[in-house]
């Protein structure tokens, strides 16, 4: 048997026959040659063979498993290669399992698996390494070495013993093995390791590997002693910290720390807080014991301290609840706005019969400088409550509302929080401004998160991201303010009380000038009231000729710019004792200059294929003329003027209602085939878009082709459909208004909008007269002049 073995000690290698040798296979572990290996044996598994192979003395098979057959998990897959090996030593254990040591002989390559006998066996040849010498060889070598000893140097959990042996190997070959042996690498690596005959390859691979480790080592290295370092700092700082604190003892000093930390206790047990509040609270104070000044947690946890113990838990303000002086502030503050004050003095009376009830969310909807802002600090002082302002436009972070959570750096409350502690009360009147123009991004969506604050079922116990913990919002009054509710999401307006606000006429400009506008910028530019005041006519002129508004804002603006230059020629001049200055609307016309508003007045006199018709925009309300043009073509029609889908619609129905109509058929041949009808809408710049204009829209394509002019002193809105019905439509009050600005005393609406004309007041009907229709037949009597 010894005889078959010659050919491991035989240098013509590639001369020899297969051999079959017994196999020992291995699920996770590799044997080179030249290396032991410790081979765990269980019980009654590979007894015979290696029984056999100690009474023989022969050499066995090494081969690592590949995987195991899924199909057939009896025949298992190996790999290529294997050593062939020699039992060194056996050691047997109590509990049947033994152990075998075995050393690595030759590189052998698998040709055949026999299992047919009572253990497996396999037919191997030997297999030659290529590139054993040479410089490159010996370069790689002494490298290798070097780079390895540097690596055991850095890693504690290799054995620093291996320094030596490694100076002891002085093949590169068997070099490599050793070092693979080493190395944390899965088995498939180190098989292919084994499978590398080329030296200088091996060399170059395990190389590289050793380099890798060498880097990760370092940087574990570097990790190590700074976080080490760090701990010795700290230990210092901590043993520095405690002599510190003996020796201000010893010498009767106070802590400064213990002296806040005590003020922060004393301060928690004065301050009213919620029960949850107050936990929170003792916790943090003791997580502020076991911590350095100069620590960062230290600061955020004393920041939350701060929040926590700075807001009005249970701290409310008492709500006035006398209507007759609540009535006079309002009054005082706000001209007209009947329903509004109606309103709130509701509020008042109910708060009055039950203090515990949930305060409402109201919302002013209406165009810009009308006083939403200012009736909300008005409804404050009347409720004596504070006030508080948070404008929502642009808002596009979720935590802008809910605040950040704790873990982010510089986190702070939302602006609610904020404002609550503000305010110092529990319940004050919170204005949320311009809430039409939130927005929404990756960040979140602000409106989703209001849905909690304004919800008087949600927001008795709001949880702000920052705090963590309920605070009560139901006593607060959220008055939230829009120019339109068509931005607002229909879940956020379906908890609001809508409340419009309508732009005002004229005479309400007026009295609003003289008796708030006028007074205020007189004073803020330093004129006084007694010598200098201005007339109803002054009032007049700045309204028609240097304003076109809603609301009142650029109203002011011109009494102010007025008051200046007043101001001015009084500053230049000699005192001297002149008689008090009233201003009128020539002197008005002498220090603005020109008019420069452009106006969409009434037509002069009626005209063909010209209709008014009335619009709703978010500044108020304007009036537009619609204009129709018929020149030869092929019964298209043309739309201009920024028209929007729906106002072009609302085009295309009236055209088809006129083109079934077959009166108008029978009085003119052909009206349609031969004929283009182009539709221009003037301030071609703007955008328009609505159903609102298809009453306007058929009555000047209907003065066009019969060829009869329509009413000038007559205004119209409505939707059509195609069977001529007309429809009902919004922002009646506003419409009419600018109606009236135009001088348009007749006014054509739906018959559905009849009960939108019974809420408004009878100073802004005077002078109207108003004709409710409910199909296109009778608009057209009425319009065609």
């Amino acid at each position: 048997m010894s005889e078959q073995f010659n050919f491991f000690e035989n240098k013509d290698l590639p001369s020899v026959p297969p051999v079959e040798l017994p196999l020992l296979e291995l699920e996770k572990q590799i044997i080179y040659p030249n290396l032991p290996l410790v081979v765990v044996i269980p019980p009654g598994k590979n007894s015979d063979m290696i029984n056999d192979i100690l009474k023989s003395k022969e050499k066995l098979l090494v081969a690592a498993l590949k995987k195991l057959n899924s199909d057939n998990p009896s025949e298992p897959e190996y790999y290529n290669f294997g050593v062939a090996a020699v039992v060194t030593k056996l050691m047997n254990f109590p509990d049947e399992s033994y152990r075998i040591i075995i050393q690595g002989k030759q590189r052998v390559k698998i040709i055949k698996i026999n299992d047919s006998t009572k253990y497996k066996k396999a037919k191997v040849i030997p297999v030659q390494e290529i590139n054993t010498e040479g410089p490159d060889v010996e370069a790689l070598y002494r490298s290798l070495q070097n780079a390895f000893i540097e690596l055991i140097s850095e890693t504690p959990a290799i054995p620093q013993e291996l320094k030596l042996v490694i100076k002891e190997i002085s093949k590169p070959s068997n070099l490599a093995d050793f070092i693979s042996m080493h190395l944390n690498m899965p088995i498939s690596e180190r098989q292919n390791i084994l499978e590398m005959l080329d030296v200088r390859q091996r060399l170059k691979y395990i190389l590289e590997k050793v380099i890798n480790e060498l880097d990760v080592a370092k940087m574990a290295t570097k990790i190590r002693r700074d976080v080490e370092s760090k701990a010795e700092d700290s230990r210092r700082e901590y043993y520095l910290r405690e002599q510190l604190k003996a020796i201000k003892k010893e010498l009767g000093e106070g802590d400064e720390l213990s002296k806040e930390i005590e003020e922060l206790e004393q301060k928690a047990k004065s301050v009213k807080l919620s029960e949850e509040a107050r936990k929170a609270c003792e916790k943090e104070i003791d997580r502020l014991k076991m911590m350095t000044p100069a620590s960062a947690e230290y600061t955020v946890a004393r920041t939350y301290l701060d929040w926590i113990l700075e807001l009005p838990w249970e701290t409310y303000t008492e709500d006035k609840t006398n209507i007759r002086n609540a009535k006079k502030i309002l009054d005082n503050d706000h001209y007209n706005l009947t329903d509004i004050k109606e309103r709130i003095l509701e509020l008042i009376a109910v708060k009055t019969l039950k203090p515990d009830v949930k305060s409402p969310i109201i919302c002013f909807v209406g165009p810009p400088g009308v006083g939403k802002t200012s009736l909300g600090q008005s409804i404050a002082r009347a409720l004596g409550r504070k006030f508080v302002r948070f404008s929502l436009g642009g808002i596009r972070d979720e935590a802008e509302i809910r605040g950040h959570r704790r873990t982010y750096v510089g986190a702070l409350p939302g602006r609610i929080i904020q404002g609550i502690r503000r305010a110092e009360s529990s319940n004050p009147l919170f204005m949320l401004d311009e809430i039409d123009k939130l927005g929404t991004d990756f960040r979140g969506d602000p409106a989703s998160a209001l849905l909690e604050v304004l919800d008087p079922e949600q927001n008795v116990n709001f949880r702000d991201h920052y705090l963590d913990l309920s605070f009560d919002l139901s006593n607060v009054l959220f008055i939230m303010t829009a120019n339109t509710t068509s931005t607002i999401p229909p879940a956020l307006l379906d908890r609001m009380e809508i409340l419009e606000l309508p732009g005002y006429t004229t005479t309400e400009k007026i009295e609003i000038a003289k008796r708030h506008l006028a007074p205020r910028q007189l004073h803020e530019n330093g004129l006084d009231k007694h010598a200098v005041s201005f007339n109803i006519s002054a009032f007049e002129t700045i309204i028609d000729q240097y304003t076109h508004e809603a609301g009142v804002r650029n109203l002011e603006r011109k009494i102010a710019q007025v008051c200046r230059k007043i101001a001015k020629r009084i500053a230049t001049r000699k005192p001297s004792r002149s008689k008090s200055l009233e201003v009128d609307g020539k002197l008005v016309n002498k220090e603005l200059g020109p008019s420069r508003q452009v106006h969409e007045k009434k037509m002069s006199e009626p005209t063909v294929g010209v209709a008014t018709g009335m619009a709703w925009t978010p500044q108020g309300g304007e009036i537009l003329l619609v204009e129709v043009l018929q020149h030869p073509g092929k019964g298209e029609l043309i739309l201009t003027g920024q028209l929007g889908e729906v106002m072009k619609e609302s085009a295309m129905a009236a055209m088809a209602i006129l083109k079934a109509n077959k009166k108008i058929q029978s009085e003119s041949e052909n009206p349609f085939e031969h004929t283009d009808y182009h539709i221009h809408v003037p301030a071609g710049a703007i955008p328009k878009d609505g159903p609102s204009a298809g009453i306007t829209l058929l009555t000047a394509l209907y003065s066009k082709i019969i060829d009869k002019p329509v009413r000038d002193d007559l205004a119209m809105t409505g939707e059509i459909t195609l069977t001529g019905r007309v429809l009902p439509v919004g922002g009646i009050e506003n419409k009419i208004l600018a109606a009236k600005r135009a001088g348009i005393r007749n006014i054509i609406l739906p018959k559905d909008n009849q009960a939108d004309i019974k809420h408004i007041s009878r100073q802004k009907k005077q002078d109207l007269k108003f004709y409710y229709v409910d199909h296109v037949h009778r608009v057209l009597k009425l319009a065609i002049a």
